[in-house]
């Protein structure tokens, strides 16, 4: 009975943030004079959650669906990247920039490379690893070593990241009809494109399985192990985590080197999975909006999968939303901004909500 009280108590405010940001939503829509539940039905359409009136030669509700899977893996990444930090009591907001240096180191080591699909695959993952988790000790270092923010360090990284990499980009890895870099081989790609399965054209994300178990991994690593009883520790307060005896300069860099290898994934699943190429000068959203993510996920890794799932049905099925229900595809970025805004206001809402039972308490009492 208590853990089922524990349960509800977690995800009741997260369920009503999200009924309040599609309230809002809502009306938003209705405003701009079009249908909102016909905007919303299209985006289960556009994520392949519902079908459509026609699809197109080789295409159905399922491909559709797919591809849906194969745009939301890179997210439960980022979520987690960002759960992790927060656990630590630090806010990780240069995952995007992670991704892009994780991306580009894979995409030019192996993606250009010659090496079949058995070797390929694992060292990309590999690489995206390493990469993203040297990125993160280093802004958990100069927090640790010289005090520098971690919001503030990530930033520059996430420019520095976007301008040098652009440079040899279009120095030495564009391709000239696109203007963004070379495709990678297939053998080095983590989704299998325009595979058939039946009379179907699908892309299949293989990153989604270790997605799902990357999420059982890091919600062990934080409620059953002695480094993640650390990083709440230190997160709550870090002048009480040292005073019992924890290493807190070790538990920040660990917890950004976790997080920074976690964004790694989340570049190399993308760039090397989702898209095949970068394109020069661009920082993708995926980071900032795994943000709102992991807050309306309350940081667990399970409630993420959740998160991940409702935040990218909205901007995947932004585009079919246009075309279908007349809404212009900007709306969706309200509403997942929205998400966010009532989101960051979980720890009011809670506040708010037992200070009303307290009460409620009180009164039953005194009427008795």
């Amino acid at each position: 009975m208590k853990k089922m009280t524990k349960f509800w108590n977690a995800v009741k405010i997260p369920l009503l943030a999200i009924l309040c940001s599609l309230v809002v939503g809502g009306v938003i829509i209705a405003v701009t004079g079009s249908n909102p539940f016909k905007a919303y039905y299209a985006l289960l359409q556009g994520s392949g959650l519902s079908p459509k009136s026609s699809y197109a030669s080789y295409k159905s509700m399922l491909t559709d669906f797919m591809s849906y899977v194969n745009y939301f893996t890179p997210m439960i990444f980022a979520a987690l990247a960002v759960a992790v930090a927060l656990r630590a009591g630090l806010f990780n907001i240069g995952v995007s920039g992670q991704m892009l240096a994780a991306g580009f180191t894979a995409s030019i080591i192996v993606g250009y490379s010659s090496l079949n699909a058995v070797l390929a695959k694992p060292l990309v993952v590999i690489i995206g690893l390493i990469v993203g988790g040297l990125v993160g000790a280093l802004i958990g270092f100069l927090k640790y070593r010289f005090n520098i923010n971690e919001v503030v360090s990530s930033i520059m990284l996430n420019y520095t990241f976007q301008y040098v990499i652009s440079f040899f980009i279009n120095t030495f890895f564009v391709d000239p009809v696109s203007r963004q870099s070379k495709e990678i081989s297939a053998s080095s790609r983590l989704t299998l494109m325009d595979t058939m399965v039946g009379n179907l054209k699908m892309d299949i994300p293989l990153g989604i399985i270790l997605a799902l178990l990357t999420v059982v991994a890091v919600w062990f690593l934080l409620e059953k192990t002695k480094l993640g009883y650390e990083l709440k520790a230190v997160g709550y307060s870090r002048s009480a985590a040292k005073y019992a005896g924890i290493k807190v300069g070790r538990s920040m860099v660990l917890s950004m080197m976790i997080s920074g290898a976690l964004a790694g994934l989340a570049g190399v699943t993308y760039y090397l999975g989702y898209v095949g190429s970068i394109q020069p000068k661009v920082l993708i959203s995926t980071g900032f909006d795994a943000i709102a993510v992991s807050l309306l996920g309350n940081n667990n890794p399970f409630g993420i999968v959740f998160s991940t799932m409702l935040i990218t049905l909205i901007s995947k099925g932004s585009t079919y939303m246009k075309s279908a229900a007349g809404v212009d595809a900007e709306i969706a970025s309200v509403i997942t901004g929205i998400i966010l805004l009532f989101s960051a206001c979980n720890a009011y809402i809670k506040w708010k909500m037992e200070r009303g039972r307290r009460e409620k308490t009180n009164k039953t009492k005194e009427d008795k």
